[in-house]
């Protein structure tokens, strides 16, 4: 007789973690710390789920996830939007932890989420450190900001927050430089991404830490895992805008900037764009399709392990123009 499947939902939250497994409808919660993880990792080995899904949290979920594929569990880390969007469909609105979690398992049993290589630990440190680099723009953008319309009561301790945050991005960057040459793998990537015009480190790393799949999935997979494939918006005879949106929006940031730089300093790029901005696409278009055309040959670049070079080998399939 053979075992039924196990889909175990996980809510994490800054102080739980909600385990729900669909087909006994079981709940289980433990505190997000150490000996909680510790307990969560030993129920699913008695348990052997044939899946384990849990949402992105914006690192909340990395310790967890850590020690789920240390053990050698099925986890998969989905988008919270899928989540979200398939509670909407089921008519299940009503939102507690616990029903969170109950949700989630019922989404792995129906949706069953490809299981993919996910980072290892070194992989996961290195996110963190670009993961806290976007914040530390983000905030020094804001204290930048504030600056200009503050008062002289707060104005110097703005500036000295503003100094202590440009040191702090200085190291973070040179923490990135030094987890990038200790690792020979991400070494050679780096390299090879930096060799096409208009990547530079910032947006290696992006890629390095946020999309370790690059090179390993189909062209369309890589697109629709980033975000950047249009979708069709139709219904009937309606025929709507095609527009891109869900996937990784963090580097899908990174590449937009990518993208921008390519326009002035990749000769592929560059003649794509004036191409499509001169046959009367909208400027903003054109770049997200230079987008698109930037990640598909970063993709068959690590895919066939070559460098940039302004003749394209031809083992590289580059994408078509339209």
């Amino acid at each position: 007789m053979s075992k039924e499947p196990v889909f175990v939902g996980i809510d994490v939250s800054q102080s739980s973690l909600d385990l729900a497994e669909h087909s006994s409808q079981k709940h289980w919660s433990f505190a997000n710390e150490e000996a909680g993880i510790a307990r969560v990792v030993n129920l699913l080995n008695e348990l052997t789920p044939n899946l384990v899904v849990l949402e992105a949290t914006g690192g909340i979920e990395i310790p967890l996830v850590s020690e789920l594929m240390t053990a050698g569990l099925p986890v998969v880390v989905v988008n919270p939007r899928q989540v979200r969007d398939f509670a909407r469909a089921t008519g299940r609105l009503a939102k507690t932890d616990s029903l969170d979690a109950q949700i989630i398992a019922r989404f792995a049993e129906a949706v069953r989420p490809e299981l993919r290589p996910l980072p290892d630990a070194a992989a996961l440190e290195f996110s963190a450190i670009v993961t806290r680099r976007r914040q530390l723009q983000d905030m020094l953008t804001m204290e930048k900001n504030r600056l200009r319309a503050s008062r002289k009561a707060v104005r110097s301790r703005i500036e000295a927050h503003i100094v202590w945050m440009k040191t702090e991005l200085e190291n973070t960057n040179h923490d990135l430089e030094q987890s990038i040459k200790q690792s020979p793998v991400w070494k050679e990537k780096d390299d090879l991404l930096q060799s096409v015009p208009g990547i530079g480190q910032v947006t290696s790393a992006a890629l390095i830490a946020g999309l370790p799949e690059l090179g390993t999935l189909s062209r369309k997979q890589i697109s629709n895992l980033v975000g950047v494939a249009p979708l069709n918006r139709d219904s009937g005879t309606l025929r709507g805008k095609r527009t891109i949106w869900g996937g990784r929006g963090h580097v899908r940031a990174a590449l937009y900037m990518a993208a921008l730089a390519s326009t002035i300093h990749n000769p592929v790029i560059k003649n794509f764009y004036r191409r499509l901005v001169a046959a009367g696409k909208a400027k903003k278009a054109a770049l997200v399709a230079c987008m698109h055309k930037l990640l598909l040959i970063l993709n068959s670049m690590v895919k066939h392990n070559v460098h940039w070079t302004y003749v394209i080998p031809e083992n590289i399939k580059l994408p078509v123009d339209n």
